[in-house]
């Protein structure tokens, strides 16, 4: 069992991506100046409904020098979807999870035309909501970010160790002259996910990755009833499971996993470098497993 992890290393890397929107925010602070505002209050505060119009399809249109970055600090593109993602975030919106789908119903010629109208709607419902200039500021919009961006970061993240573990895998079998094929993309059955299938000339093996940074909490029972649930799925498939677990502290059962065949890593998700060796030790331990089925 690892030493837990004490420093909030998640806030860590949140705090730094969102840091890293600010010359975003500036330049949109700019942007608002030179269209005859004196800051965001004063546009969310508009009553013209098309010198609304007009200022949002210039918006989308401008060509702006700062990037807007994910969870994990990469740049959004392209730069309209950025524009799109900021601009709901200060009205404390989800654009991808709430909004876009109700853009593809709004019937006002292209997808440009549809944010725009549906941006007005938004700005005259959160206006009286939030009628004080410091609600429109960096420090208040930044806890927005930390909010949005803590989402995308967790789907990154879970990402970034399905494509590792994909990774270890082709290596392992190279270096043991193991013929199978790998997946790249996550399968489905009975509306349960897998984000690794293993496929011999025998048999596949199916692979959730799950990872949690957090240790408590009725979230926890969630994700071990997750697990378990993979694992009979596949099982009723007639399949086999075998389930990656990188979590700091976890209170499932090992014992009790329905599978033969399983890894657990007891690690805070941040932390690469103790993960990487011991995650090869434990693929290497499936060998024989794995072996069986091409």
């Amino acid at each position: 069992m690892s030493a837990l992890v004490q420093e909030n290393l998640r806030l860590k890397e949140l705090i730094i991506a969102v840091n890293l929107n600010k010359p975003f925010f500036d330049e949109f602070v700019n942007f608002v100046r030179l269209h005859n505002y004196t800051d965001i209050h004063d546009l969310i505060s508009e009553t013209d409904d098309s010198a609304l119009d007009r200022f949002l399809h210039a918006y989308f249109r401008a060509q702006f020098n700062s990037s807007l970055f994910d969870g994990i600090g990469r740049p959004y593109k392209p730069d309209d979807k950025a524009k799109w993602f900021f601009i709901t975030w200060i009205l404390r919106d989800a654009p991808t999870q709430r909004l876009q789908p109700i853009v593809g119903t709004l019937g006002q010629g292209n997808t440009e035309n549809n944010r725009v109208h549906l941006i007005k709607t938004l700005i005259r419902f959160i206006a009286p909501l939030l009628p004080e200039k410091a609600q429109w500021e960096w420090h208040s919009i930044s806890e927005v970010m930390l909010q949005r961006l803590e989402g995308s970061r967790r789907a990154l993240k879970g990402g970034l160790f399905e494509a590792i573990v994909r990774n270890k895998l082709n290596e392992l079998f190279k270096a043991n002259n193991i013929h199978l094929t790998i997946t790249d993309k996550e399968i489905r059955f009975n509306d349960e996910t897998y984000d690794i299938e293993v496929i011999g000339s025998k048999s596949r093996i199916l692979m959730p990755v799950k990872t949690r940074e957090t240790m408590g909490g009725g979230h926890a029972n969630l994700f071990t009833r997750d697990i378990h649930k993979a694992i009979s799925v596949a099982h009723e498939n007639g399949f086999e499971c075998i389930p990656v677990v990188i979590a700091e502290s976890w209170a499932g059962n090992l014992d009790e996993l329905p599978c033969s065949n399983y890894i657990y890593i007891a690690a805070n998700p941040n932390q690469l470098d103790t993960i990487n060796p011991l995650l090869d030790q434990e693929l290497a331990k499936l060998i024989t497993s794995f072996s069986s089925i091409q």
